[in-house]
Parts: structure tokens; sequence; C-alpha cells
């Protein structure tokens, strides 16, 4: 089985969030499976990764947008490195930028990378089993390949489309068909949604199947989907819910590059003792006390917002008998009131921007990580942290309500249940109270340990999705 991954980023070539890290792994794991032969097509970024590796360049043509023509090349890792199959697709002035967003021009960039796609695949005559959509930036192919004439070669592949977050939909004006190659007009209707071209409901309606990256963000999607619950459940019997994996070889911290110090199972207090040693001296933190930690977006979506409010008044609440830190960037505001709490709080430490290095020494040196989120489709970063024998604590949503169990009920993590600060503290202050059972917390730490969140066993999930 031939598949190809379509999306706007791909870890370690280039990545924003979740999403990256997803299509790093699931080719990977799916490659491991008998007879499945998993690629990832991706648009060309000014990164390291593209510099430091060899290509070659495999197609080289031409499209039209509008009343301009762009020249599309196409090229492939020489050595597969990362354990498949990469392309790239070059569109000099659309495709050949520094980041995935951020551009004014985004709506037509991310229409060229997927008409650049099936126009080299439609003239060099490959045909894939499976096209695999990665959320709405790649949500218009389903449609392109059943209902564009250009395209004619490619009617009938199986495409599958996976819903990372239904927050951001790809609405863009009627203005932009423009763009597009020619489509039946009468087809019109798969694309709208709203008075408003929508690719991921088009992607919805014209895939073969989908799946969100949780069941329990699945179910939120029938009642909550800023607009598309009507069309989710209508199309229900299409619709997986799959909970994402993590790559357990690149975070494994018994061989983490990034780690001071390594640690398995056996000797995992020890060893998370030492790397948060190492951090509080390089952030002027006491090494003495619990360490809290947010890595992330601040974004509302991620709960950020409540950060200023949750770091205020857990080191008032408790005396100051803890530490938190925080490694993000995003809203201006959020980082202005952080940035304000760090000259005023000598046991908070944060740190503007992402660094990858830094969010892997954070995972293997923090007692808790604090996750708001008022959405979380799946969430990645409480598995790292368990992997890591961190103990999350977790608004009770989305991904987060399949992966983390409260010790209430027997579980190895802290839920709450409003995105407040007034519940992230006071769960914060339970957590406390544990911190200081050495057994227990010693227990804790070891199950999370246990939890097995590979990838083996999610892709065995989107095989059976791409079987149906």
């Amino acid at each position: 089985m031939k598949i190809f991954n379509l999306s706007i980023e791909c870890y370690p070539v280039a990545k924003v969030g979740g999403l990256a890290d997803v299509v790093g792994a699931l080719p990977k794991y799916l490659n491991k499976i008998e007879g499945v032969e998993a690629s990832v097509i991706m648009p060309w970024y000014n990164k390291p990764f593209v510099h430091e590796h060899s290509f070659e360049i495999v197609f080289d043509g031409w499209i039209h947008q509008s009343r301009q023509m762009f020249q599309v090349q196409v090229m492939k890792e020489r050595s597969k490195v990362l354990g498949f199959d990469l392309y790239l697709v070059k569109i000099p002035g659309l495709l050949d930028r520094d980041n995935p967003y951020g551009y004014w021009d985004e709506s037509q960039q991310f229409l060229a990378f997927q008409h650049g796609v099936l126009h080299w695949l439609t003239a060099m005559e490959i045909r894939p089993d499976i096209l695999h959509c990665h959320d709405y930036h790649t949500g218009l192919v389903p449609f392109m390949i059943e209902y564009c004439p250009e395209f004619s070669f490619l009617k009938g592949v199986k495409t599958v489309g996976t819903i990372h977050n239904g927050e951001y939909q790809g609405q863009m004006s009627w203005e932009m068909t423009r763009y597009m190659p020619w489509f039946y007009g009468e087809n019109w209707g798969l694309l709208d949604w709203d008075g408003h071209i929508n690719p991921l409901a088009s992607m919805i309606k014209c895939c073969h199947a989908f799946n969100a990256v949780s069941e329990g963000y699945l179910n939120e999607l029938f009642h909550s989907f800023h607009g598309l619950e009507v069309l989710v459940r209508n199309e229900s019997s299409k619709a997986y819910g799959i909970i994402n994996g993590i790559d357990a070889e690149v975070w494994d911290p018994a061989t983490d590059p990034f780690l001071d110090f390594h640690y398995n199972k056996k000797n995992a207090q020890e060893g998370k003792l030492k790397n948060k040693k190492e951090i509080c001296k390089e952030y002027g933190l006491n090494e003495n006390l619990p360490l809290f930690s947010f890595i992330g977006r601040f974004a509302g979506e991620k709960g950020a917002d409540l950060l200023p409010e949750i770091v205020w008044k857990s080191i008032q609440q408790t005396y100051g008998a803890i530490n938190i830190m925080v490694l993000g960037s995003g809203d201006p505001h959020i980082e202005h009131e952080l940035s304000h709490l760090n000259t005023s709080f000598a046991n908070f430490a944060l740190d503007l921007g992402y660094k990858e290095y830094l969010s892997h020494k954070i995972y293997a040196s923090s007692d808790f990580l604090l996750m708001p989120s008022r959405v979380e489709p799946c969430g990645l970063n409480q598995m790292y942290a368990m992997r890591y024998g961190t103990i999350p604590i977790v608004r009770y949503t989305g991904g987060l309500r399949d992966t983390v169990e409260d010790i209430s009920t027997g579980g190895s993590g802290f839920n709450f249940g409003a995105a407040t600060a007034d519940d992230a503290v006071h769960a914060m202050h339970r957590a406390l109270f544990v911190y200081r059972q050495e057994e227990l917390m010693k227990d804790l730490v070891q199950s999370n340990m246990d939890f097995n969140f590979s990838w083996e066993k999610s892709a065995e999930k989107y095989m059976e999705m791409y079987r149906g």
C-alpha cells in the first residue's frame, strides 16, 4: 500500500506545533508494517534541515495561478534519514519561505501547494493507494482529484483526512477560485459552507474517511465545531477517533541527546533530580522546591491567558513553596504580563520563544506539567511528560480526557474541570500535597513511565481506516 501524507509541517524539517510531530512519526511507524510504503509531501522552507541534507529534483513543471505561471519543483531527500521518503515542493514566490505560517497570501500558498502536488502526480502518472490530507491546508485535495479535469488520472484515489485542530478551517472568499484549477461549476456546493470556501468542510464532504486525533475530541466535534457540527454528524459513518502516538525513539529519557543526565524507570527519581538541579541552577530557581511547568503557544485555546493569574495565585497561596517555569510565545499581552511576573518572583522562570532542546530538558526536570487547555484535540505534551516521569495536571477535555486519569479514580495525574485559574491552582494544591508524600510520588512517576503511547498501536488504527 502506497501512502502519501500531505502536510504543511513535519518534524524535524519545519515545526510549529503537534501537527509536525504527528506527520514526522506516523509514516515512520507505518513503514514498519509489511507491505506499506508511506511518504511525506510538504512545502520547501528555508530551514537548516533542507540545507544540511542532500536532495534530488524528481519533477520540474509549471502551474497556472490566476494570470500567473509558477514553476513547481519537487525534491526528494536522498538518504531516507527520517525513516520515510520526504518530498519537498518548491514554488518560487510562494513556497520558498522561512516559516509555514504568518503570510498575507497564505490561502494562495496552500492552494498552490495542493495544486502543485496533484500536478506532479498526474504528470508523472504516480497513482498512490492513499492520499492522506492533514488539516485544512490540504483539505481541498479530495475535491480536486474528483472534480478538476486536470487531475482525471487521480480520480478515484482513496483520500482520508485528519482533523488535528478544528479551530482552524481555512475559510476564504469565492474570489480565491481564480487561483484554483478549473472545476465543474455544478460541484461548487462541495466547497461551500456558510457562503465561503471552507477547505476543512470540503475535506469532510469529499474524502472517503476522516478522523479526529482522539475519541474524546471526535465526540466534542459533534456538539462544538464552529458551525460544522451538523456536517460532521451527517458524515459520521466515515468518522474515526484515533489517538496520536509519540515517537518513542525520539522521546526517550534513556537516550535523549538534549538531556544533561539520562535515566530510565529504575533510576527515574535520581535522574530527574539531577536534571532538575541543572535547570534550576541555570534559571536561578530553588532546587529543593517542586517544579511546575508549562510548554506551549500563548493562545486562548491552550488556556495560556490564564497563566499570569495561575502564576500569581499559586505562588502567593503556597507562600512561595513552589517553582514555576514557562516556555512559549504568542500573544504579546500574555508575554508582557508573564515578563512582568518574571521580574517580581524569584521562583518563576520564563523563557520566551520555542526551543526544542529546552522542552526536552523541562520534561525531564519537572515534577508536574500544567495544561489548562480550553481546546486540546489530542495533546502530545502530556504524553511526553508521562514518558519522562512528569505528572500531568490537565483540564478534563478532548484528548487530555482520553490520556490522563485523575489519581482519585486510580489514575496517575490530576484533572480539573473548568478553564479557570482557580480550578488550575486548586489542582496544583492537590499535586503539592502528593509531592510531600515521597512513596506516593515515586509510584506516580513509575506509573506514568509505564504508559505506552507508542505509534505502533496508533499506526495499526490508521491502517484500519485506510482499509475501511
